[in-house]
């Protein structure tokens, strides 16, 4: 219950965040533009705070936090008096109501550089994209490509961090080929470029990630026979276990490796083994009662809430990523240009069927994501913030009625024909569009709960 709290108070705050972020940049271009601003909603339904600002403006939160929204002086909507039909959103200029509409995607995108500015001055500790272990017939080996090498870019996209890997990676989902740059460990200072027949590639989201999809694993360092973490009130606790313990045997078989002791366990669920352990220079023995749980197929395996010290990484394969301002702008630019390109071939790629529909995420997959990311820090959850704020603004340019994508596609037409679209297309399109948006709303709820 406690994780389900958690992962809904940081999904909350998140959009909040950033219906305020959108909404705001529809208000303060309004009010630039002279349009009287009625209402300023964050959220829907029934309002739990509510304030009269000195601007005339009522400031609003309410209960239903899936989304915001501004309320404008518009002669469609109420009867205005007279003197304030200049302010009416309906009789400002085309150029102005289209500002209106369309800074609410850019302030996202705005927010996004912002974010990604913060997260790049206050840093975050990177790590380089050395590859690890590679699975035989996989994609990767059939391109020959070893493990220990790093690699440096991915269809002409930098790839300095694991991150990178996996946004460039993505972005190619429903391609037949993508070409990989990597560094030559037999010369030193020589890039190699390969191409990788994505053919046969089976990428399933819920299953396994792009790197494993692919046929490999990030380097890490190799796991030692010292307990780094127990897990409170774990069988590893009950049983004794203490953390700065060496693994010496289990069951009578000498360890000579972690992954013995993670087989051991996951092979005796609810039954009982016996450890030996190395503690202050003398042997130890523990009896260890592994609990159970379900994974794919109905397996049941056993598991204990133990975790190893790793060995310490090779100098130079974890680095700092803090800059100054200027530079921290720079980076953030481009990393939000780069979650941009991905977000837009994604989308088109979900619309052409080069992307399966159950890529979609909803709001529950969006709150385990915000919770996550939360945990781990401010930085991470900036980016996640940036991520998701990109993501709304594309959305919200779909040139779909209901969203402001539609409404600029009725002022483009407005512009071309030099009259308003009627009020029997745009009604008929505001039903089209609001269908199609429930329709995708409710794939992306289905997928959300079939990962549960």
């Amino acid at each position: 219950m406690s994780e389900l709290l958690w992962n809904l108070s940081s999904f909350i705050i998140a959009l909040g965040i950033l219906v305020a972020v959108h909404e705001y940049g529809h208000f303060w271009v309004a009010r630039r533009c002279g349009v009287i601003v009625e209402k300023f909603s964050i959220g829907f339904g029934k309002s739990i705070w509510s304030r009269k600002g000195k601007d005339g403006t009522e400031y609003n939160i309410s209960m239903i936090p899936l989304g915001g929204y501004v309320k404008m002086l518009d002669e469609r909507v109420d009867e205005v008096p007279e003197e304030l039909k200049q302010h009416a959103f309906n009789n400002r200029p085309l150029w102005q109501r289209s500002a209106i509409v369309a800074a609410g995607p850019i302030a996202n995108f705005i927010f996004a550089v912002v974010a990604c500015w913060l997260a790049f001055m206050i840093g975050v500790t990177a790590l380089k994209p050395v590859v690890g272990h590679i699975d035989n017939n996989s994609i990767f080996s059939q391109a020959g490509i070893e493990s220990g090498v790093e690699l440096k870019a991915i269809s002409g996209i930098k790839t300095s961090d694991w991150e990178a890997v996996n946004m460039a990676i993505v972005s190619h989902i429903g391609d037949e080929s993508m070409t990989v740059t990597y560094s030559d460990e037999n010369n030193i200072g020589v890039d190699v470029t390969t191409t990788l027949d994505l053919s046969d590639w089976k990428f399933d989201p819920e299953k396994d990630s792009p790197m494993v999809s692919l046929g490999f694993l990030p380097y890490r360092p190799a796991l030692t026979l010292n307990v780094a973490n127990v897990s409170a009130n774990s069988a590893a606790e009950k049983s004794g276990l203490l953390v700065g313990d060496r693994l010496v045997s289990v069951n009578g078989h000498q360890l000579t490796e972690w992954q013995e002791m993670v087989e051991a366990i996951q092979a005796n669920p609810n039954k009982a083994i016996e450890l030996i352990v190395l503690r202050d220079n003398e042997q130890t023995t523990l009896t260890l009662t592994p609990g159970s749980k379900e994974i794919a197929d109905g397996k049941i395996i056993g598991f204990a809430g133990v975790s190893p010290i790793f060995e310490e990484w090779p100098e130079g394969y974890r680095y700092e990523k803090q800059y100054g301002p200027i530079v921290a702008f720079e980076k953030a630019v481009e990393k939000t240009g780069n979650i941009i390109d991905l977000t837009l071939t994604m989308t088109k790629k979900l619309f052409t069927g080069d992307v399966a529909l159950n890529n979609l995420s909803g709001p529950i997959s969006i709150a385990k994501g915000a919770g996550t990311t939360a945990e781990y820090g401010l930085v991470s959850f900036l980016g996640f913030l940036a991520l998701i704020s990109v993501n709304l603004g594309i959305i919200n340019l779909l040139p779909l009625p209901v969203l402001d994508g539609g409404h600029l596609l009725f002022f483009a037409i407005e512009g071309i024909t030099r009259k308003p679209v009627s009020e029997r297309v745009q009604e008929i399109g505001y039903k089209v569009g609001t269908a199609m948006i429930m329709s995708l709303m409710a794939v992306a709820l289905f997928n959300d709960f079939m990962r549960l």
